[in-house]
């Protein structure tokens, strides 16, 4: 049997140190907004914590399938020992999973709040371009969803691979169809994951546009990073 186990390309993440030049007036909409949007940074923050740990995980997980696809039927004992590594693993990985979306949740939360301030700007083409920033974010979350559904599915499957292969009547048809599923699902993830990104990044340059044009005092400064387990 072919080694044909997919993992998915890791989110990529912004991180953003703005500063504004106080003053002795009140915060201006302009102001607020700012506020409210690099708040939501701060939360995402326990999400891209998360990245790293899962990329290893689906590396050991990987190199756990590897191995257990390397042996035969007379080394069964030790495909059952190295299974339940693996769904160990798997478990591990819902864990950050778990940790990921509730981080994506709080944010998303605290998203929502910049619409009332983004409401009392007054300059027209100003708050134009926050709604657009605001619809530009709605669909990074939508996509993160999707991305979520995904994953979650994924994951389960795995667990149900790992499963399998701890029968000793398993039979090649029904391994390969199991694969397979998991392999379809994992395109699934790489191509919501990919949309994902794409929000992001459209996200973080109209984030930066827009608080020039606001003529707010910032400086900004972004880091992504774009990792994969081949």
């Amino acid at each position: 049997m072919k080694n044909v186990r997919k993992f998915s390309f890791r989110l990529l993440i912004f991180l953003s140190v703005l500063t504004i030049i106080g003053c002795s007036r009140g915060p201006s909409a302009e102001e607020e907004v700012y506020a409210q949007l690099e708040k939501v940074v701060t939360l995402e923050e326990v999400f891209e914590q998360q990245q790293e740990p899962l990329v290893a995980l689906e590396q050991q997980e990987k190199e756990i399938y590897n191995e257990i696809i390397a042996l035969s039927m007379k080394e069964f004992d030790k495909i059952v020992s190295l299974s339940k590594e693996a769904i160990a693993i798997t478990n591990k990985r819902q864990e950050h999973l778990n940790k990921e979306k509730e981080s994506i949740e709080a944010a998303k939360v605290a998203f929502e709040k910049t619409k009332a301030s983004i409401d009392t700007i007054k300059e027209e083409a100003l708050k134009k371009q926050a709604l657009e920033l605001y619809e530009l974010m709605k669909g990074r979350y939508e996509a993160y969803d999707e991305l979520y559904t995904h994953y979650q599915e994924a994951l389960s499957e795995d667990k149900k691979l790992y499963e399998m292969f701890q029968n000793e009547d398993l039979t090649l048809d029904v391994l390969e169809t199991q694969i397979n599923k998991i392999n379809e699902m994992y395109d699934k993830v790489i191509a919501a994951n990919e949309r994902f990104n794409d929000f992001t990044n459209k996200y973080n340059n109209s984030k930066l546009d827009f608080y020039k044009a606001a003529g707010l005092d910032v400086t900004y400064s972004q880091e992504t990073e774009d990792t994969k387990s081949n």
